[in-house]
């Protein structure tokens, strides 16, 4: 009865050595979770490398967004008139003048961007 104790330290001492003991379930999900890391870790410039579309960082790009910007612009602004003629409420009011003159001076800015070539508008 004495030997059972030291037999069975023994049996576990022996497997805890051998290599690639343990349970596969466990060694898979190590696997698969060191895969997932090694993913996870990829560099924004990688990510930029395998990417087959090329920046757009292109005249014409810029140009398509002054143009959006100036016509998302105009549109605040009319939304805004539109808010002064039809409300009496005078904290809608002051809500809706806000942002009237600040888009008005970034269309501005958007305008003196543009290209002399590009009258749009």
């Amino acid at each position: 009865m004495r030997l059972q104790p030291i037999w069975l330290a023994g049996l576990a001492l022996l497997l805890s050595a051998c290599e690639g003991g343990g349970d596969p379930v466990e060694q898979a999900l190590r696997e698969a979770s060191a895969a997932h890391q090694a993913a996870a870790t990829e560099t924004t410039a990688e990510i930029e490398a395998k990417s087959s579309t090329p920046a757009a960082d292109t005249p014409a790009a810029d140009q398509a967004y002054v143009e959006a910007a100036i016509e998302e612009h105009l549109a605040a602004i009319a939304r805004a008139e539109s808010t002064l003629r039809e409300t009496s409420d005078p904290a809608l009011r002051q809500l809706a003048r806000t942002p009237i003159a600040a888009r008005k001076a970034e269309i501005a800015a958007l305008q003196a961007w543009r290209p002399a070539n590009t009258s749009a508008e």
